[in-house]
């Protein structure tokens, strides 16, 4: 619920380049600001107008953007934003517009499992973390739409998967992690299949899956190692950016 009154302001319709897509969205009240339509002047204006409704001013519906000279601002597209008045106890969530979230299932609550949860929260994902461990998952209450299961053995819990998942496995075990990515393999319909660890324990993975009787086809379904190209770091934030950016480069 809206602990105060505010101006919920987002973008309507676009044209040519942008900084924001239709739907992204930012609210304005007495008491701050939250969520952004591009940033820049557009975002000043509009910040503008909107603390100016909330003092009493009148609040046009929509108003058009050109993204050029005159706004500071050089994008060359154009932008209609949507103003609309919140009051104060009214449920403003079920007014904000609903972003297209990629599923994605993470296998593990260790070290990286839990940067990638951390930075996952802040991303377009709606997050499936599993771990075979009690107690593994972080204090903080999961995000909105997400789901933490303990699952023992966690390859169980891939037949429960969303159609078109993207799956990290990374759990606290190779034999969890092998049982998890022949479970994967069953599947036809995940977007993605990645692997943390060497291109040594993917030789190991890879030939006890062919005597399973996987085709090279099944097999060259898995990315080991995982995270996008030149990004050598091992501390687990860095682990974590380079393959969140390899998920979100999905198509």
């Amino acid at each position: 619920m809206a602990a105060e009154a505010c101006i919920l302001v987002t973008v309507a319709r676009t044209s040519g380049s942008v900084p924001r897509e239709v739907g992204a969205w930012m609210t304005v009240a007495p008491g701050g600001i939250a969520g952004t339509v591009g940033g820049g002047h557009l975002e000043f204006d509009a910040i503008a107008r909107a603390r100016a409704a909330l003092a009493g001013g009148e609040l046009a519906e929509e108003r058009r953007y050109p993204l050029g000279p005159r706004l500071g601002q050089c994008c060359g597209g154009v932008v209609w934003l949507r103003f609309e008045r919140i009051e104060a106890g009214e449920d403003l969530a079920a007014r904000l517009p609903r972003e297209p979230l990629r599923p994605l299932a993470l296998f593990g609550a260790g070290h990286v499992g839990a940067a990638i949860a951390h930075l996952a929260r802040n991303l377009p994902l709606a997050l499936h973390w599993v771990d075979s461990r009690e107690g593994q998952f972080p204090a903080e209450p999961p995000a909105r739409g997400w789901r933490q299961e303990v699952c023992d053995p966690p390859a169980d819990a891939v037949a429960d998967l969303a159609p078109g998942a993207a799956v990290l496995v990374m759990s606290h075990s190779h034999a969890e992690d092998f049982d998890i990515v022949a479970a994967c393999l069953k599947r036809r319909d995940l977007a993605f299949i990645g692997l943390i660890g060497s291109r040594t324990k993917w030789a190991s993975f890879r030939r006890r899956l062919a005597a399973r009787g996987l085709v090279e086809d099944d097999l060259a379904r898995v990315v080991c190692p995982i995270g996008v190209p030149g990004v050598v770091g091992k501390q687990p934030a860095v682990i974590a950016v380079a393959v969140l950016a390899q998920i979100l480069a999905l198509p």
